[in-house]
Order: structure tokens, then sequence, then C-alpha cells
């Protein structure tokens, strides 16, 4: 028996050291396994610093954002491009999310200015309409997510106005001089000059800025007020009978009265400007700043923006949300897939706020 048992055991580990040969190996031990601490998954700040234009993002929207999240907002406003990014790189404050235009968006990316999105914390981004896509600025919305779009347009008290407006010509008359609000906006300005006279809004060199230079001075001496944060106001309160102004404030006009309120498209051509949300390269949160990419792509979080803002709205599902009245007003939705956007012009911007700069001063 003993012999037998000693057989057995002979047997059972020689079966053992055999099946241990083909074992496949352990898996290597883990970070924690092994000691060290595993990568942590990347969060989100506590804070978002938001710079965007003013007039231009409800409340409801950033409160809803950090109720959900915890992430407080702080929004600080800017009336043009140009102050945008005076602001971004004066460095006094590190900013997660701006809202700039098409062009300028288009000169940020040159300057390797901007943090490339993550699309997949951005699933949202599935609702925005295809001709929002494919834009010469972000064909591929690498860096900027649409906020909403909007043009350039006349509005006329027909109250007080009794002769046809067409265009820019038409409002920039010596008998209308203190009856004007235009959008306090060097290249906007120059641009209407520039289409009056047969050039493109684009077409900024030495030579066409000379050309246009009388003309310019001339209109200028015309308006009564210079606002691009609410230009509807003047207009509201009856201080000027005309304006020359953002199409989402000329909607919230058509929508205060029809009849009284004309919005028109400027006979000499107009632009489409696309405003987007995108994080400058030095920003702190960027995925808290995806994620509120994300949050106003939701259609009801975008139909707030529309109810509040009337632009055009670039999110599809969102559109489907909104009222007949809505869709209907002819400032919102204006046909800007016939428009052409505005082109980043390097050095020339500094040359156009450096004129109208000028001229402003001299007719003071």
């Amino acid at each position: 028996m003993k012999r037998n048992s000693a057989l057995l055991l002979l047997l059972y580990v020689t079966a053992v050291l055999l099946l241990g040969c083909g074992k496949k190996a352990d898996p290597a031990p883990s970070a924690a396994a092994s000691g060290g601490a595993a990568a942590p998954e990347p969060k989100a700040g506590g804070e978002l610093n938001l710079l965007a234009w003013s007039e231009y993002v409800p409340q409801e929207v950033l409160d809803g954002f950090t109720k959900e999240t915890g992430i407080k907002v702080n929004y600080e406003a800017f009336a043009s491009n140009e102050e945008m990014m005076s602001k971004l790189l004066a460095g006094g404050t590190r900013y997660d999310l701006i809202q700039p235009s098409e062009y300028t968006v288009e000169a940020l990316v040159k300057q390797k200015k901007l943090k490339e999105l993550d699309h997949s914390r951005i699933p949202n981004l599935k609702n925005i309409a295809p001709v929002f896509r494919g834009q010469p600025h972000d064909p591929e919305l690498k860096y900027s997510v649409p906020w909403m779009a909007s043009t350039v347009g006349i509005v006329v008290n027909t109250e007080k106005v009794k002769e046809p407006i067409k265009g820019y010509k038409d409002v920039f008359q010596p008998k209308y001089k203190g009856r004007i609000v235009a959008l306090n906006d060097a290249r906007e300005l120059v641009s209407w000059v520039l289409v009056t006279m047969g050039h493109k809004a684009d077409d900024v060199t030495p030579e066409t800025l000379a050309k246009i230079k009388p003309t310019l001075a001339e209109w200028i001496k015309l308006v009564k007020v210079f606002d691009s944060d609410s230009p509807k106001t003047a207009l509201l309160n009856g201080d000027v009978d005309l304006g020359v102004i953002w199409s989402g404030e000329a909607a919230i006009l058509h929508d205060t009265d029809k009849k009284k309120f004309q919005f028109i498209l400027p006979a000499e051509g107009t632009h489409k400007a696309i405003d987007s949300l995108a994080i400058p390269d030095n920003a702190q949160n960027k995925i808290g700043a995806e994620m509120f990419m994300n949050y106003i792509l939701r259609p009801e979080v975008s139909k707030l923006i529309s109810d509040k803002f009337p632009y055009t709205n670039p999110n599809m599902e969102a559109r489907k949300l909104l009222t007949p009245e809505q869709l209907a007003n002819p400032a919102s939705y204006p046909p800007l897939t016939e428009m052409e956007t505005f082109h980043d012009i390097g050095k020339a911007a500094a040359d156009i706020d450096k004129l109208v700069t000028d001229l402003k001063a001299a007719s003071e």
C-alpha cells in the first residue's frame, strides 16, 4: 500500500508539472496591483471662464448648466471680434471658452491659438445642420462649435420714414443725419462702403481704403449712435428712425411691432456670420468647456437661446421645437445660404481699425 501511495503521488506531481508547462502566462500586474496609482480619468474644473458676445447668452442656460454639473460659469462680454482678440491676447484672464465669428476662428487657427476638440465628448454635435459644416474657416469643426448665425440688415421705422429704403446708400443720406444707429464695428462699417462701391467685403487694401475714405467719413458723420451691444434700443426708444444692425436684434424689433419695424436685406449685398464656441490654447478647463458645448447643443437648451436671442439657429433638432411664427421671422431666418462669410484679412484689420477710429475722432 505504501508503494502504491508513493507511486500515485509521483504520478500526481508529474501531471501538475506537465499541465503547468502549457499554462498561459499571467497578465502583467496592473499599476494598482503593483503598488502604483492608475492614471485617473480627467475631470472638469469647478469654474468655467466664458468670453462671449453681449446680449447673446441667456442666463437660464448658464444657470441650467451649473445646476446640472456644479460648474460655475463666469460670463464676460465683448462687443466686437477685435475687442475679444484684444482681451484674449492681453492674458489678464485665462478663458476656457470664447465665442468668435468665423473669420476670427480662421485667424486663431492659423496662429495655433485654439485647442482641437474631442468630438467624443460632444456627441450632440450631430444636431448641427449640414449647411454649417464644411465652412472655409473650420470645415471639419475641429476647433469650433456653431452657436448662432446671423447677417446684417437695415431696420426702418415706417411710421417715421416714408421713402423707400432698399440699401445702404438709401440709409446714409444727409436728410437722415442724427436719425441713424449703426453697429460699432469697424470691419462692418468698411464692408458696407466697399460693397456699395462695387468691391467685395474682403477686398481690403491700401488702395481700396483710400478710395472709400471720403464716403466712409461722410457716413460716419450721419450716425447718431454707434452700438453693437443692443442697437435695437435706440430704435425702440424712438431716438433714431433707421438702423444697420444685427439680424437677431432686428428680429426682436420685428416681434415687437411687425408693422412699425421693417427688416430689409441691403440691395448692395451683405454677408453671413457664424458665431461659434472655441477653446483657447491656454484654457484650464477644457473638459468643462466641451461639456458646455455639448449642453448647449441639446435641442431644448438650444431652443432657449433662440427664444431669447432670435438669430439663425444652426441646430436642426432645436428648430423642430420652434413655433411657425419664430421660423417665419424674416430677420431670424434670411437666405444665409446665398451669402458668403468674412475671411481673415491679417494685418489689414489694423488698418481698418485705425481708419475708422481716426474718422470718428475727426467727426466729433
